[in-house]
């Protein structure tokens, strides 16, 4: 059974070949046709789902064989002197999941799309875009090297500028674009130096088998301190996570995420669920063992800037008023969940939370995407309401998407989160603990403030919502579906620890007493709000005014953008640039225009020795030869010559 999968994993290639192959055909020969476009396109992110899933049942299937033994196959793709990089594939229980969570979130978004875009006039063009995507992070799933990642991982960063850019004629959609690809850059700096400097060290950029970055750390590798007690294998374990703080959104990387927005609600799905922002989680969950050699610094990091980006961003939620922008702040808190389960040592719990935060985070964000439709592009939640009367499936599926990301059980986020949350206090991390758990109450608050106003208020007469065609309800169904009994892979007759877990296997009966404290938390939160926004037992106005400067703060998300760009105007603009002005003037300028100067002075100075007189000639003549004695005499120590009593023959 398992040799027949093995030669089932040799095709593994394919899943990012095909997207990128229908890229290449839309954008080359069929891109004057809508229709064959969509097709093309679509097939292919399908076929491409079949090939996930049957990777996965491969990798079930084969016990711990796969477990033990990731399946690589490889090309040369690089030979320069002794540096060999190969491409290829690599199989192993984390890339199966990866694989079938972005290939089955990047088909559910694609059918949606026939219905959401329906009559845009870059229909072609965005589905070219959305292949390319699909297939740049099904690559960097696959890498078997940092190299090969790293190329992937540009691939990826460009194709979300093109999508959350691709209304180009919006200033706030061009400005968007720009702001996430440098701000993304920005991380990127320091991962390209961690891969420098792990290449530097280890010869190697290869993740496993003989002679790897894994089988080094493992074996033979000495760590060193390097700044006081922290050591050189944590510098290159920080640089590399400095990627993963612009990619997936960490404080302080983390203002392009809320305006990436300003692209199509489908290509939002895209990325807050299954593409950009998780490849950061990714990539720390695959380099999880340069983290875990290096010093406890490195993980405490990850630790607590997860923890504070957690907070961080659902504070700010709960005083946002457009639908997307909530969601998106709520990536940003579950991302920082993630983080910080993979800081206290919980890769399973994190890889678990991302598996089930893309399929209830991808059903909410096309779940808002249909509101907006049906609402011609309304997106303020207090312009919608009564919705539940008109689209149904939506109002449904929604709700589905908020009592999962609230810890509500039996659905999938009950099960991920409860496992992050135990992980924390359980590996002796009680601050981090209480941080998560007052997370998940507010989670559950401002998710279920959004759907009481926006689904369950007041009807808006001046609306006309309209329940949306089927290829848009279809993919909700499904999601729907997979956000219910997504969490029931933690179940002990289908332990997902089993397959997805860093060092020995050990399992862990879940701890009920905390399980119960994370639901209070979450019920506490949509009762809170049920109180406040349906019965309105307590006026949110009234909360508003007694806290104004709260309010405000929150509103105004910090102030971080603002920050932001008052350095730029001050310190950039205001202070770097007249230094650099000021540098460029005196001492650049100084230099050549000094030059000029000095032989134009020269040349002036040899001008007025040409005087047509024979004594001026001899008079330079003369103090020539004398400079060539005085000269010669230095050279050959012989000064006292030029003594003048020695000249009259000394004194008498």
């Amino acid at each position: 059974m398992f040799k027949e999968m093995h030669n089932l994993f040799q095709w593994a290639w394919l899943i990012p070949f095909l997207p990128f192959l229908s890229f290449l055909i839309i954008a080359f020969i069929t891109k004057r046709s809508k229709g064959l476009s969509s097709t093309i396109s679509i097939l292919a992110i399908l076929t491409s789902l079949g090939l996930a899933i049957g990777i996965g049942i491969g990798v079930i299937s084969s016990g711990t064989e796969v477990v033990e033994n990731p399946v690589m196959s490889t090309v040369n793709w690089l030979s320069i002197g002794g540096l060999k990089i190969d491409f290829g594939t690599l199989i192993d229980p984390i890339s199966a999941m990866m694989l079938f969570v972005v290939t089955l979130v990047a088909s559910m978004v694609q059918i949606y799309s026939l219905g959401y875009m329906h009559g845009d006039k870059g229909f072609s063009r965005y589905y070219a875009y959305q292949s390319l995507f699909a297939a740049s992070m099904l690559g960097l799933v696959l890498a078997t090297n940092l190299l090969q990642l790293f190329v992937f991982w540009e691939l990826v960063g460009l194709c979300s500028y093109l999508l959350i850019g691709y209304y180009y004629f919006k200033v706030s959609a061009r400005e968007a674009a720009k702001k996430a690809f440098i701000t993304t850059r920005v991380g990127d700096v320091g991962l390209l130096l961690g891969i420098l400097f792990l290449y530097k060290q280890f010869g190697t950029l290869d993740f496993y088998g003989a002679g790897s970055l894994s089988a080094q750390m493992a074996t033979n590798f000495q760590d060193f301190a390097l700044i006081g007690s922290v050591s050189y294998l944590t510098i290159m374990a920080i640089l590399v996570f400095i990627g993963p703080i612009g990619k997936s959104g960490q404080f302080p990387l983390h203002v392009w995420l809320p305006d990436a927005m300003e692209g199509p609600t489908p290509v939002s799905a895209l990325i807050h669920a299954a593409t950009m922002v998780v490849a950061g989680v990714y990539l720390v969950a695959r380099m999880y063992f340069l983290f875990d050699h290096a010093s406890p610094v490195a993980l405490q990091f990850i630790a607590g800037l997860g923890a504070f980006t957690a907070i961080f961003a659902a504070t700010i939620a709960i005083a946002q008023d457009d639908i997307k922008r909530i969601l998106a702040y709520s990536t940003l808190s579950q991302l920082g969940y993630m983080m910080f389960a993979l800081g206290v040592g919980a890769l399973t719990a994190s890889m678990f939370h991302l598996m089930t935060h893309a399929f209830f985070k991808a059903l909410m964000f096309l779940g808002a995407g249909s509101v907006i439709h049906a609402l011609h592009e309304k997106q303020n939640i207090w312009d919608m309401g009564g919705l539940y009367k008109k689209m149904p499936i939506t109002t449904v599926t929604f709700a589905i998407g908020v009592l999962a990301i609230s810890g509500v059980p039996p659905f999938a986020g009950f099960f991920s989160k409860d496992e992050i949350l135990a992980a924390a206090l359980n590996n002796g991390h009680p601050v981090i603990y209480a941080v998560g758990l007052f997370t998940a109450f507010l989670t559950a608050f401002y998710m279920s403030r959004l759907f009481f106003v926006a689904f369950m208020g007041d009807a808006k007469p001046e609306n006309h919502p309209h329940e949306s065609p089927k290829s848009m309800t279809i993919p909700l169904m499904i999601l729907a579906f997979f956000s219910v009994v997504g969490g029931w892979a933690a179940l002990p007759e289908h332990n997902f620890a089993y397959f997805v877990h860093y060092g020995e296997f050990e399992h862990e009966a879940m701890n009920w007493g905390l399980a119960g404290i994370s639901v209070i938390a979450g019920l506490l939160g949509i009762g809170l709000a049920y109180t406040v926004y349906m019965k309105k037992a307590i006026k949110a106005d009234d909360v508003v005014a007694r806290f104004p400067g709260v309010y405000k703060i929150l509103k105004n998300k910090y102030y971080i953008d603002e920050i932001y760009q008052w350095l730029i105007t001050m310190v950039m603009d205001g202070f770097v640039a007249k230094v650099l002005y000021w540098f460029d003037l005196y001492i650049i300028d100084g230099i050549i225009n000094g030059i000029a100067l000095t032989v134009r002075g020269a040349a002036s100075g040899l001008r007025r020795t040409s005087t047509g007189q024979l004594q001026t000639y001899a008079l330079v003549f003369f103090f020539a030869v004398v400079v060539f004695y005085l000269v010669f005499a230095v050279g050959e120590g012989q000064l006292s010559a030029l003594n003048p009593l020695a000249m009259l023959g000394g004194v008498k």
